[in-house]
C-alpha cells in the first residue's frame, strides 16, 4: 500500500490506516478475538497506521494493540494514540506533570518504552493558545517518552493554531464528503507546512457505507444513539454532526457515484486518499472483511473531475447550511 510521510517527523504511514475507536468502546460489544482478528486483516492488507486512545474502552484498544504487536514481533506498524479526555476538561489540566502520567499509563498499556505518536484528545480550544502546554509536549519529546505529538481537533480554527506549532507532527480532524470545510484552509495549510493530515469519522459514522436506513436502530451503548445531539461529548463526532435522515437521503445519492466494483464506502476513501494534504484515512472495522475491504480502497484509480464536482454540489445542497459553520 501506497506510504505518505509525516515530513516533520519523517514517520511513514500507510494512505489507509485503521481507528481502533471500535475495538475499545461506545459501538457495541466486540470479543477480543474477533477485535485482533481485525488488526490482522488489517496489517495483513498492507494497513501500517494503527490509530487509538486512553479513553477508547478505559485502556482496552491500547492493550488489545498492545497483545498483537507481542504476537507479531517485528511488524512495522506506526500507533498513534490520544491523551486528555479520561480527565476533566479544564485547562489547567494541561500540564507536564500529567501529561508524564498519561503517557506512562499509555506506555505500560502499550508494551512500549517510547510512544510513536500522542495526540491531544480534542482539548479545550484555550489550550492552543498555550506556549506552556507545547512547551510541555516538546519536554516529553525530548524526555524520549514520546517520538512525536499531534493534536486530534473539533474545528478548523483549531487545526490552523495547531499547524502553526513548529513541533506538531501531524491533525487529526474529521473530513469526508459530508465534510468538506478542512479543504478550504487546513489541508493547504497542513501541506504547507509539512504536518501530517489523519482523516478521521471518514465514513461519516457509517452513513456513507449506504448500509443503513430510516429505521435502522442502533445499540444501547452505542454513540450513534446516544450522542446525536452531543449529549456525551461534541455532536459533530457522531455522522460528523449531521442529521440521521438527511444523512440518509444524502448516503443513496452519494452511493449512485461509486464507480464500477466499488463500495460507497470505497468511494468515500478513495476521495479523501486523493485530496493534497491528507497523509491517512482511519475508517474503523468490526470485523475482518471489513477491514479489508477498507484496505482495497487505496488501489482504487483516482476518481474522476466529474464526481468529484458532484460531491460538491452534494455537500453544498445538503449541508453546507446546516455544519459549515459550526466546525
Amino acid at each position: 500500500m501506497e506510504q505518505r510521510a509525516f515530513t516533520r517527523s519523517g514517520q511513514q504511514v500507510s494512505v489507509v490506516g485503521l481507528g481502533t475507536w471500535q475495538l475499545g468502546a461506545d459501538w457495541g460489544e466486540v470479543r477480543e478475538q474477533d477485535a485482533l482478528a481485525v488488526l490482522d486483516a488489517a496489517a495483513g492488507a498492507g494497513v501500517t497506521f494503527f490509530d487509538t486512545a486512553d479513553v477508547y474502552g478505559d485502556g482496552r484498544s491500547e492493550r488489545l494493540i498492545a497483545d498483537w504487536l507481542r504476537r507479531n514481533p517485528g511488524a512495522e506498524v506506526l500507533v498513534a494514540t490520544k491523551m486528555g479526555r479520561r480527565a476533566e476538561q479544564l485547562p489547567d489540566n494541561y500540564v507536564l506533570d500529567n501529561f508524564r502520567d498519561w503517557t506512562d499509563r499509555s506506555r505500560t498499556n502499550l508494551g512500549a518504552d517510547v510512544l510513536d505518536l500522542v495526540q491531544l484528545h480534542c482539548p479545550p480550544t484555550a489550550v492552543y493558545s498555550s506556549d506552556e502546554m507545547f512547551e510541555a509536549l516538546d519536554t516529553l519529546v525530548d524526555e524520549q517518552r514520546i517520538k512525536g505529538y499531534g493534536i486530534s481537533v473539533e474545528t478548523c480554527e483549531e487545526a490552523l493554531a495547531a499547524i502553526a506549532r513548529p513541533g506538531t507532527v501531524s491533525v487529526q480532524i474529521i473530513f469526508n464528503p459530508f465534510r468538506l470545510k478542512p479543504l478550504e484552509r487546513v489541508l493547504p495549510a497542513a501541506q504547507a507546512a509539512g504536518v501530517g493530515i489523519i482523516a478521521r469519522v471518514p465514513l461519516a459514522s457509517g452513513l456513507l457505507s449506504g448500509r443503513y436506513t430510516q429505521q435502522t436502530v442502533f445499540a444501547a451503548d452505542d454513540h450513534r444513539t446516544y450522542n446525536r445531539h452531543g449529549e456525551a461529548f461534541d455532536q459533530g463526532e457522531t455522522f460528523s454532526g449531521v442529521d440521521f435522515a438527511t444523512g440518509i437521503e444524502a448516503a443513496a445519492e452519494f452511493s449512485a457515484l461509486a464507480p464500477e466494483g466499488a463500495t460507497s464506502a470505497q468511494t468515500a476513501l478513495r476521495w479523501i486518499i486523493q485530496q493534497p494534504g491528507v497523509s491517512t484515512v482511519i475508517p474503523g472495522a468490526r470485523s475482518p472483511q471489513q477491514a479489508r475491504v477498507n484496505a482495497a480502497a487505496a488501489d482504487l484509480p483516482p476518481l474522476p473531475a466529474a464526481t468529484l464536482d458532484s460531491v460538491r454540489e452534494l455537500y453544498d445542497r445538503r449541508f453546507r447550511a446546516q455544519i459549515h459553520h459550526r466546525w
